[in-house]
């Protein structure tokens, strides 16, 4: 799935309740605290990872590509 960010960056908790891959935020903080989510094909444990246009967000088998409006 293509994401396209309006501004530099998107923190990643947000993306995922964006692209509605998980329910709310604190899904979101449980589902990157237990190594769930892969930014650029290695886990990313930080939830306010800033996300840029180019990087690949993969969570439970879904793929999420950021680009640019």
């Amino acid at each position: 799935m293509d994401f396209y960010l309006k501004d530099d960056f998107i923190k990643l908790g947000q993306l995922l309740k964006a692209a509605s891959l998980v329910e709310n935020g604190a899904d979101a903080k449980f589902e990157i605290q237990d190594g769930k989510v892969f930014v650029n094909g290695s886990v990313e444990t930080q939830r306010g990872k800033k996300i840029v246009v180019g990087d690949v967000v993969k969570y439970k088998g879904q793929e999420v590509v950021i680009k640019k409006i």
